[in-house]
């Protein structure tokens, strides 16, 4: 009995995310890894130099022979091997070493975007079991994202939630502890990221890198007109000159590079509102519509699907972390919920 605990306290969910991996432990009843999904690669020699925080720190800045890579794209896998030696990593840092892992392999608790098919799914299976798990279950985001916020998805009562990540923003009405309508569209946070660098490229022919984009979103990012300007200084490479140079950029100027993409998003919740049945637009319309992921805290993302939509959104108080912690909260219901997988062929 003893050791039957031990192992079931040795379970783990797996928030796989694009920008992101966060793993829940149970036995710990937390998140104890929150690291980016980067991976830094010796192209000659074919070895991983380093995996996480570490590699992300080495993006754009790199010699030839080194590659920083991340190996999921869009919110699912793009390069296999590199996943799971990246999820090994991760899972072996969590469970106690090389020695225990080996022992007590966990069983793993993974969630997918609500739009993977099933050839993605078995790419995330097959990874994780590779990775050295005993079993592997998959959870939708929206549902590990519901269930992270507190919401008892059990109940015969529509909730709306909308987890915007890395690679995908995931839509989905839940009730009854299942998605009655859903939809996942490939524009999230890389993306936003994306138009920010083009934005400056074109409109101040600048060139800079992934990581300036991203502080750029965190600082000055914006979806909906604030009431007070705000600006940063954003340093980057002349196009024309190709010096080094800092240009002062304005919160209107991020409004106006990321309303393509944050249109997108408000129109896709709105299309799945049109979808839903009427008594759970109701219960939506009652209760509001919930945000999660990190995609989710751009400055006046929620008021401006408020004004699509006509109802309330607000962002759950732990929206990066909630979706992993709603993953891993789920290990207790495994009886409830689908199997997806078990013992590697």
């Amino acid at each position: 009995m003893g050791l039957f605990n031990f192992r079931a306290n040795r379970s783990i969910g797996i928030d796989l995310g694009t920008a992101n991996t966060l793993v829940y432990s149970k036995k710990h009843k937390k998140i104890v890894l929150n690291e980016p999904s980067v991976v830094a690669i010796d192209t000659s020699t074919d070895t991983i130099l380093a995996v996480g925080e570490e590699a992300r720190l080495m993006l754009g800045r790199t010699p030839g022979s080194i590659v920083a890579t991340r190996p999921l794209k869009e919110g699912v896998i793009s390069d296999y091997e590199v996943t799971e030696k990246m999820l090994k990593y991760f899972i072996e840092k969590v469970t106690g070493g090389v020695s225990v892992f080996k022992i007590f392999k966990p069983k793993i608790m993974v969630c997918v975007p609500s739009g993977v098919t099933e050839v993605e799914k078995k790419a995330v299976i097959d990874a994780t079991m590779d990775a050295g798990a005993r079993e592997v279950f998959l959870i939708e985001e929206p549902i590990a994202a519901a269930i992270g916020s507190g919401i008892d998805i059990s109940k015969p009562n529509g909730c709306m939630v909308v987890d915007i990540g890395g690679g995908t923003t995931d839509i989905a009405v839940i009730s009854l502890g299942g998605i009655v309508v859903s939809s996942s569209i490939k524009v999230a946070g890389d993306q936003f990221d994306d138009a920010l660098i083009k934005y400056m490229r074109k409109q101040h022919s600048m060139l800079i890198g992934e990581r300036t984009a991203e502080a750029m979103k965190m600082a000055i990012g914006t979806a909906f007109p604030r009431q007070e300007e705000i600006t940063l200084d954003v340093r980057g490479r002349n196009l024309v000159s190709g010096l080094p140079e800092v240009r002062t950029i304005s919160s209107s100027e991020a409004l106006e590079a990321l309303k393509e993409s944050v249109t997108q998003i408000a129109d896709a919740v709105h299309v799945v509102l049109e979808k839903t049945p009427p008594e759970l637009s109701s219960d939506i319309s009652d209760k509001g519509i919930l945000m999660t992921g990190g995609g989710s805290l751009l400055w006046g993302l929620d008021k401006l699907i408020s004004k699509r939509t006509g109802i309330d959104v607000y962002v759950s108080e732990d929206a990066v972390s909630c979706v992993a912690r709603g993953t891993g909260d789920a290990l207790n219901s495994l009886k409830v919920l689908s199997k997806n997988s078990n013992k590697k062929r």
